[in-house]
């Protein structure tokens, strides 16, 4: 009896050079909003509308509303992350999907580098009252950043393009949104603290997926 050979693994992205310009476009959109942080002058602008920001939280606060960012705030743990890259990543290995693991693994590792990189360098202060533990530096928000990356990484490594693709990119965003919110809602960060987390966690994902997508499909011209 003969057996039917595997067939190739799916490319990691189906159109390489659209992807490649909206992850120009997001790339440029995270510099420019940690270059504005970095300058001591535009900063203190940022934090005018960040204190605004924090004073409107703190004015709205309800018991229900607090409830639910405090969940979003454990689902951001390294204790509920960690396990969930790791099935993630277990469930590529099985099915044997290397490029599109590599595309994950990529991203995480990558935003896990910059997170303290980027905390130590620009080593801002948090906001004061937090109503849940911090650790570190406040900018960017870790939170924010893992959260993003995780979700849109994992849409990218486990949905294939198309419909379904988009629908998770959409609800990763609206994800990634609500945890940002949540972040400056509890005090643990500041808006622009939680902004930029976002934008550079789907920047990793993004960067990562067009990275291997392009070494993948050099290997299969080889």
């Amino acid at each position: 009896m003969s057996r039917v050979g595997r067939p190739p693994e799916q490319a990691v992205l189906a159109a390489p050079a659209r992807d490649a310009a909206v992850t120009a476009a997001l790339l440029a959109l995270t510099a420019v909003v940690f270059a504005l942080v970095a300058d001591h002058g535009v900063l203190a602008r940022i934090q005018h509308a960040d204190d605004a920001w924090l004073r409107l939280m703190v004015s709205s606060r309800s018991a229900p509303v607090t409830a639910f960012a405090r969940a979003l705030n454990v689902l951001g743990l390294v204790y509920v992350t960690l396990p969930v890259r790791i099935a993630i990543a277990g469930f590529l290995a099985w099915r044997r999907r290397w490029w599109h693991l590599a595309s994950f693994a990529v991203a995480v590792v990558l935003s896990e580098v910059l997170i303290g990189t980027l905390k130590g360098v620009y080593h801002r202060a948090r906001p004061p009252g937090s109503l849940v533990a911090t650790s570190g530096a406040s900018f960017p928000s870790g939170h924010a950043i893992a959260a993003s990356v995780t979700v849109v990484a994992a849409g990218l490594a486990l949905v294939p393009p198309g419909r379904r693709r988009v629908a998770w990119g959409a609800a990763a965003a609206g994800f990634s949104v609500l945890m940002a919110l949540s972040r400056a809602y509890l005090g643990a960060h500041w808006l622009s603290d939680a902004i930029a987390g976002v934008l550079l966690g789907i920047s990793c994902a993004l960067l990562a997926a067009l990275a291997v997508n392009w070494l993948q499909r050099r290997a299969g011209r080889r």
